[in-house]
């Protein structure tokens, strides 16, 4: 009966908010688009899924020919799970509806690190649930490889709905890459996405997200991260490609003693993409350090990017940097970095510039043998290149893979 209660405490929290717009970014009609589809059949061995789905998978980031180098994979197709595997103990990998069957407890997490009136693209996450992805690792366990996760959205204009609940436990360690990505090139669709993550005391979480999407597609992901007692959150987040519209604000809170939490994004707006991008922090609890870091790039297109760092306890650190890049000049980049104290002895700073490449840089580069066009190259490789402390081998390179991609398309 408590459980019944709960969930329908959320309901009526979702129906009270369901025409509640987002605070930021374009307003989307989500009477536009459908809500249902066929079911997808359940593959139980991912190399066999169509070529054309893999190599749009591949793309961003997801290896389903050879997962020999994956703790797990879990693939869910418009709004069917349609694969979901595991490879290492102590790491638990399998749709949330599965999971909420499972376990009993799980219910308590629901809805914990993002409320479920946040806007009216959480409401209809609730009120039109669909499925998603929980990721586990179990305490004291460290992931040798990482898990992979693939949102794919093949039906047009469909509303694909996704709920992710990840719980890192006590003194564990979690490496997660997702790659989101469409069936096609040019049709429409809407992406809603909560994730909620836990971080319990000691644990180690490295979260990398890889979109490619297409320039008619709306994405709104909602994530909540929960962050204990020397935990650790590593994010790091990938848009190289068009899309048509993209609002994403993660809120990270640091409720334990010595937590940390990281944000590192690479943006690429191209002409006609709309983002509005940031990373949030609220540092609760005494000694917690956080970093957000990140890179701008418009070819064109429209880019907002948000950073916010709170301290409400003591000894807490927090630097918040945000770089844009001005390639065309029709371009648009409006950095927003924000610092927020609330007692004596925390340490919080900003730094932010937004510009073009200078002419000097080119001049020097093509005085020692470049082309203008691989001055302009190099110049733009050094500007994406983040150090990212901590990310384990693996991960590292499948960012910087995407990184290279993202270089080849901006050349």
């Amino acid at each position: 009966m408590v459980k019944a209660a709960s969930s329908e405490k959320h309901k009526d929290k979702a129906r009270a908010a369901t025409a509640k717009p987002a605070a930021y970014g374009e307003d989307i009609d989500l009477g536009a688009y459908v809500s249902s589809t066929e079911e997808q059949p359940y593959q139980a061995d991912p190399s066999k899924f169509p070529a054309g789905a893999k190599k749009r998978m591949l793309e961003a980031g997801i290896i389903l020919d050879d997962p020999s180098q994956r703790a797990g994979t879990f693939i869910q197709m418009d709004n069917a799970p349609v694969h979901s595997s595991v490879s290492q103990e102590g790491v638990e990998v399998m749709a949330v509806s599965q999971a909420l069957e499972k376990y009993d407890w799980l219910s308590d997490y629901w809805w914990q690190a993002v409320a479920v009136d946040t806007d009216k693209y959480t409401a209809n996450i609730e009120l039109n649930r669909r499925n998603g992805y929980f990721i586990r690792a179990l305490p004291g366990y460290k992931t040798i490889y990482p898990v992979q996760t693939c949102l794919y959205l093949e039906k047009a204009r469909l509303a694909q709905n996704v709920h992710n609940i990840i719980i890192a436990e006590e003194n564990s360690e979690l490496h997660i890459i997702t790659g989101c990505t469409t069936a096609s090139n040019e049709e429409a669709g809407l992406h809603l996405g909560v994730s909620e993550f836990y971080i319990k005391k000691g644990a180690k979480v490295t979260f990398t997200m890889i979109h490619s999407w297409n320039p008619e597609v709306a994405v709104r992901p909602r994530t909540g991260v929960m962050v204990e007692e020397n935990g650790l959150f590593l994010s790091n987040y990938v848009l190289t490609k068009p899309v048509r519209s993209l609002q994403m604000y993660p809120t990270a809170r640091c409720v334990g003693e010595n937590s940390v939490v990281r944000f590192n994004s690479i943006l690429v707006a191209a002409q006609g993409s709309s983002l509005d991008v940031g990373s949030r922090t609220i540092l609760d609890a005494k000694g917690a350090k956080t970093e957000i870091i990140s890179r701008a790039i418009t070819t064109g297109g429209s880019i907002v990017a948000r950073g916010y760092i709170e301290g409400n306890a003591p000894d807490v650190k927090g630097h918040l940097e945000c770089r844009g890049l001005i390639l065309m000049g029709e371009g648009i980049i409006h950095a927003i970095p924000e610092l927020k104290g609330t007692l004596a002895g925390i340490d919080l700073s900003h730094e932010a510039a937004v510009g073009k490449i200078a002419e000097e840089e080119v001049e020097y580069l093509m005085a020692r043998g470049l082309t203008r066009s691989e001055a302009t190259a190099t110049i733009v490789r050094g500007f994406l290149r983040v150090d990212i402390e901590g990310l384990p081998p693996l991960l590292s390179a499948e960012l910087q893979r995407a990184i290279e991609a993202s270089e080849e398309d901006l050349m």
